[in-house]
């Protein structure tokens, strides 16, 4: 009877071998299935471009004027007569022959929209 007891062990044994063999199998193909391609990622985003640092300077007469800083001096002056008013947007108008500027914020000008340098 012990020769059949062990042939029923070593059969279970084997039983359990092939159940456990085919068991990986299917969850080794269940885990490639499962696996897709990865993603393309996007392209890296390209970089802004920067704009380059540039400074306008008006001669006239043996006078230097640096446009920025006159473009400056208009703000502050917009700045002092409307307090309170956000500047969307400015054009400036450089006379040297004047020594001034005049200036238009937001799509409003008028005389007193005046820097002179």
């Amino acid at each position: 009877m012990v020769k059949s007891e062990e042939k029923k062990t070593t059969a279970a044994k084997a039983a359990d071998t092939k159940k456990t063999a085919a068991s990986e199998k299917k969850t080794a193909v269940k885990t490639t299935a499962a696996k897709k391609p990865a993603a393309r990622k996007p392209a890296a985003a390209k970089k802004a471009v920067q704009e380059p640092e540039a400074t306008v300077t008006i001669q006239y007469a043996g006078r230097q004027i640096v446009a920025k800083e006159v473009l400056e001096a208009a703000k502050k002056a917009y700045a002092q007569l409307r307090q309170g008013s956000e500047i969307k947007t400015i054009e400036l108008y450089i006379k040297p022959e004047e020594n001034a500027a005049y200036y238009v914020a937001n799509g409003e000008g008028c005389d007193e929209f005046k820097v002179e340098f």
